[in-house]
């Protein structure tokens, strides 16, 4: 007589990232069972613009999930998505996208209209009712950017969508959005009110009707029998209201407690410092957690590991640690280089989506392996400034967790607290927002620890010296923008 096991109980999480979409299968207890990784690229159709079609994100779903649970026995209990955002993708009334949706702050294309809703509404008062002042993040001028420049398109327009909801429409049909989601999508929603601000949003959304609102880890709705067919879930399997992607990461490591700072290393660098109450600052973003009764100060770089791909292509491709090795033996300062990481504008704090890359101090003497170490070092410089600015704005960090793939490697974590003066924890699990998303799904249909589920591995100190070095170069770092602003905007 042969005996079989019982399938284990398990969660499945994935997220919808810039450059690539992640799949995690976990048990209930925590444990990692499966993973699974899609990638993409975006579209640039024109300077400025960074879009991507809908379709991929539920494509890559279906694959993903497809291939998490042809890797393991398992009854799943319930689904967790995240994704970038605040991204903009309008729909018919069926759902059905009518354009490739706007992605989140590198997609620079509504400045003019930023400049006129400031004018319009009070960027003061913007910034006191919704939490942030408009930049290139906000969801409202791209809104307004649609209405304008292709008036077909929103006149058609029924339905808001980001990653996250998008795929919860497809598994539930369900048509709802996370309280921090919305509170990115601004002027539309209040952040004191905890509410879409109709005032504003009625005119902005047109004849947009805006999602009913949840957070993060709520449930949703179940799965339908039509995407258990297509997605080989069970049907009625729950699913969770699901966010931002960076806000997912930041459950992952258990940063979301009052004095956190999350810093997320991926395409893009993202910091989420959850405060004790409600804060605004015009050089950041000021926002409603992913869990209920959490505010945040974030801030965001345009460019971050997008940098460090792109210098791999050009170089013809070498592996990761070979490019590693010869920037740890190039040393701090790179032998003399200096460099901006604006390649895509800047969001925090500097917002101008006009501002460009800059290298300074180049010599035909200078190596791969320098331009390759300038580059994580200017990371860790926009790092310095957005923390200032934290501060600055009454944050307070007695805590920073390290997550996203750039944190397995020891270098670029290293480098970061050398120029800040920061301790990281490194937790045991960096696959980012997928294993964050899982949580929240797991949370919903019972008890879950993220602390046992991903306890801190490691540890990265600053080294004093280095850090006293690193001190005299954020001098000229912080130089450098004003001394080629004029120049570079003329440029772009």
């Amino acid at each position: 007589m042969t005996s079989h096991s019982a399938p284990r109980r398990a969660v499945v999480g994935v997220d919808i990232g810039t450059s690539s979409s992640k799949g995690v299968l976990v048990s209930v207890d925590g444990t990692v069972l499966a993973q699974s990784v899609v990638r993409h690229s975006v579209d640039r159709p024109h300077p400025g613009w960074v879009e991507m079609d809908p379709q991929v994100w539920w494509r890559e779903f279906i694959t993903l999930v497809r291939d998490l649970l042809g890797s393991a026995e398992v009854t799943v209990e319930a689904v967790g998505v995240s994704g970038m955002g605040p991204c903009v993708a309008v729909t018919d009334d069926a759902g059905e996208p009518l354009r490739p949706a706007l992605l989140y702050g590198i997609d620079t294309r509504a400045t003019e209209q930023i400049r006129e809703l400031e004018d319009e509404l009070g960027r003061e008062e913007i910034l006191r009712r919704c939490g942030s002042v408009l930049s290139t993040q906000a969801v409202g001028p791209k809104l307004a950017w649609l209405a304008r420049h292709e008036p077909g398109v929103f006149a058609r327009a029924r339905r808001l969508f980001m990653p996250s909801s998008w795929l919860v429409h497809r598994l539930t049909g369900e048509y709802v959005l996370d309280h921090h989601s919305a509170s990115q999508c601004t002027p539309l929603y209040d952040t004191g009110a905890l509410d879409w601000y109709r005032p504003w949003s009625d005119g902005l959304a047109g004849r947009i009707e805006l999602p009913r609102l949840g957070w993060s880890g709520d449930t949703a709705g179940r799965v339908s029998a039509w995407a258990a067919e297509a997605t080989g879930l069970a049907a009625g399997t729950p699913v969770t209201v699901g966010t931002i992607d960076a806000w997912a990461e930041a459950v992952s490591g258990d940063a979301h407690n009052a004095g956190d700072l999350m810093l997320m290393y991926g395409s893009t660098m993202f910091l989420i410092n959850t405060v004790e109450e409600r804060v605004t600052f015009p050089a950041l973003w000021g926002t409603v957690g992913a869990l209920p009764g959490t505010r945040n100060l974030a801030g965001g770089m345009a460019s971050s590991g997008a940098i460090t791909d792109w210098l791999r292509s050009l170089f013809g491709d070498p592996s990761v640690p070979e490019l590693l090795a010869e920037a740890e033996t190039s040393g701090p300062g790179a032998r003399g280089l200096l460099m901006l990481p604006y390649f895509d504008g800047e969001r925090t704090p500097v917002a101008d989506p006009a501002a460009r890359g800059v290298l300074a101090g180049l010599t035909l003497g200078h190596t791969r392996g320098d331009l390759y170490r300038a580059a994580l070092e200017a990371t860790g410089f926009g790092v310095r400034h957005n923390v200032e600015a934290i501060r600055a704005a009454g944050g307070r960090i007695d805590r920073v967790v390290a997550v996203g793939g750039g944190a397995q490697g020891h270098l670029w974590t290293q480098i970061v607290s050398d120029i800040t003066g920061l301790t990281q924890d490194i937790p045991t699990h960096t696959i980012g927002a997928s294993l964050g998303s899982a949580f929240l799904a797991a949370s919903a249909v019972g008890d879950a620890d993220i602390a046992r589920w991903n306890p801190p591995a490691a540890r990265c100190r600053p080294d004093p010296a280095t850090t006293a070095r690193y001190d005299e170069l954020y001098t000229r770092y912080r130089a450098l923008y004003p001394a080629t602003a004029d120049i570079v905007h003329g440029l772009s």
